[in-house]
């Protein structure tokens, strides 16, 4: 990868200026959020690129301003276009692969998670109104929101339970984890349930019991497979796992989660219908936190009910190293390279740090973020020769000759029931 930075002296005025020139081309691209200080309005974005932190305030070196306050989720739209929930700005972000801002939405106020399906863009919301194109809605709970990216309104809502989470877009369904984490300030009890939204209409089409209490943090997502984590109350409710088949949920949602005796605090997904899972639980009780680290197996895990498809530990020395971590705070697997990345946040109030290992566990290094580095986002390499496979390939049966997530990654082998976008057109496979 080319870059570099140079430094001139502007002639007529004295005055020594610095411009930084940074080139993208590169096989590993990362953007992680930097989430600072609540109410510090100093949320970054760090840009790490072949083994170089190139710059942890990226977006303001772009853009020449703050991302904003709090940001809590980051997704790609679809290969030219990237977006940001800034939480405590009120603003949904819109930016280029290269971190030019090209839009904003600031009528979501307390955003949290995003989803899209390359058109729209799906943001939970914990507030009671939201501002779109046909007037201000207000609701009683919170809500998913849905932004057209053509001109950045929004253009439809749907009330879901107290304070939403978490959001996964599964066959033109929304899965919703709502938390309930204002309880104690709003004088409702905490949720339990997933709310399931179709996208077209924005209607509410169902409502998974989960059991589970304060669905609160990551949901990571796997083809038709759902990672989610419930916090617990840090009291006498521990903190679980839940792995939830989004396929049986639209035809038999009472049989189609398996909950896991562990917390699953920062979670990704690690493959096809695999994630990796950190747990950090804590109890006010004891004072103590528990923590562990595991490999899931999603449709083991269902098919034995929790007996099997879990396996303690990560690949390498991954668990090793994060149980030595002062503050974990994510842990994520870029889909194109394998490379797996992990965050220690320290003190929560001065610099962050990343991690990498290769895809089968070797650490490789250890780069200095800003405060808070939470979600991270691999963007394509530019020779797009590399994608982890975690599945053996197949021979040559007839596929047909271009299959691509909705993403718009190529892929090899695609699997039974999943949507994918096969020779220019959304198909169920």
């Amino acid at each position: 990868m080319e870059r570099g930075n140079s430094i001139f002296r502007h002639m007529c005025t004295g005055v020594m200026i610095a411009v930084a020139t940074i080139c993208y081309s590169a096989e590993e691209k990362l953007i992680i959020l930097d989430e600072g200080m609540w109410q510090a309005d100093n949320g970054r974005l760090s840009y790490f690129a072949d083994g170089d932190m190139v710059s942890n305030q990226w977006f303001r070196d772009v853009n020449g301003y703050k991302l904003g306050d709090t940001p809590n989720d980051i997704i790609a739209v679809n290969d030219g276009l990237i977006a940001i929930a800034v939480n405590w700005s009120n603003v949904v972000q819109f930016i280029t692969p290269e971190g030019k801002a090209v839009g904003a939405v600031e009528s979501i106020p307390n955003v949290r998670c995003l989803a899209s399906d390359g058109n729209y863009v799906y943001a939970t919301s914990y507030a009671h109104e939201c501002d779109t194109r046909f007037g201000l809605v207000e609701f009683e709970k919170g809500y998913v929101a849905k932004i057209d990216i053509r001109d950045f309104s929004v253009v439809g809502v749907c009330e879901v339970g107290y304070e939403p989470e978490g959001i996964a877009l599964y066959n033109g369904t929304l899965f919703i984890a709502n938390s309930g984490g204002y309880g104690f300030q709003e004088g409702h009890n905490y949720e339990q349930t997933v709310t399931l939204v179709e996208t077209e209409s924005m209607e509410k089409t169902g409502e998974i019991d989960t059991g589970c209490i304060n669905l609160y943090g990551d949901l990571s997502q796997s083809g038709r497979y759902l990672c989610i984590n419930s916090t617990g109350d840090y009291y006498e409710t521990p903190g679980r796992c839940i792995i939830m088949d989004c396929n049986e949920a639209l035809k038999n949602p009472e049989s189609c989660f398996v909950v896991l005796p562990y917390a699953a605090t920062y979670n990704c997904a690690s493959g096809a219908g695999q994630f990796f899972a950190v747990g950090a639980g804590y109890s006010y009780l004891t004072g103590e936190y528990e923590f562990n680290c595991l490999t899931l197996n999603a449709q083991e895990i269902l098919e034995s009910e929790g007996e099997r498809g879990v396996t303690e530990g990560l690949p390498g020395d991954v668990a090793e190293r994060i149980m030595q971590f002062e503050s974990p705070y994510s842990i994520y697997r870029n889909p194109y390279t394998g490379k797996i990345y992990a965050t220690d946040a320290g003190s929560y109030a001065g610099s962050g740090r990343m991690y990498q290992w290769s895809a089968d566990g070797q650490f490789t290094g250890s780069w200095p973020t800003y405060i808070n580095p939470g979600k991270m986002l691999a963007l394509r390499p530019d020779s797009d020769q590399s994608r982890i496979e975690t599945i053996e390939e197949a021979s040559d049966i007839g596929f047909p000759k271009q299959i691509y997530d909705l993403l718009g990654r190529k892929v090899s082998i695609p699997i039974e029931g999943e949507m994918y976008i096969i020779d220019g057109k959304k198909v169920i496979y």
